[in-house]
């Protein structure tokens, strides 16, 4: 699990980045099926999943997606950061055991509301199997010392 890690809006810059690896277990796709109520046997049943082009098991998109969320929310900018859009382009299929590495990258910085573009890229190896971009509403120091709830 990432350590927790406060970046507010103005220790932001173009090009600033963070990483997350993780292993994909079957728990956490059996876990994140209850969580989300997604039952596709895709990524529950080994004998439904072998019928496919896939020939396994796979994670579903959004448990990937997920894990761009746990940067954002940890690390870059981490607490008090609010996710205003995400888009999501999936590349290719996850698979249970394979160890997913995330990317997201500060692109662009949005004075007005303290706003940020990430870009965002999950990988297993070379093999890019998610992007998209990331708007997220970042606390500034003075929203915090001012004791602004929203911040």
């Amino acid at each position: 699990m990432l350590a927790l890690q406060t970046l507010y809006y103005e220790d932001l810059a173009p090009g600033l980045s963070e990483t997350l690896t993780k292993t994909v277990s079957s728990s956490d796709v059996i876990g994140f099926a209850e969580v989300s109520g997604d039952r596709n046997p895709i990524h529950l049943s080994e004998h439904f999943a072998a019928r496919t082009p896939f020939r396994t098991r796979i994670a579903h998109g959004l448990y990937t997606a997920s894990l761009i969320s746990a940067v954002l929310g940890t690390r870059l900018p981490g607490p008090g950061a609010i996710y205003l859009s995400q888009t999501l382009n999936f590349r290719a299929p996850v698979r249970i055991g394979d160890e997913v590495t995330v990317t997201v990258t500060v692109s662009e910085l949005m004075e007005k509301g303290n706003r940020a573009r990430l870009d965002c890229r999950c990988a297993v190896g070379d093999t890019v199997v998610l992007e998209g971009e990331a708007v997220v509403k970042v606390p500034s120091r003075a929203e915090q010392e001012a004791g602004d709830p929203r911040a």
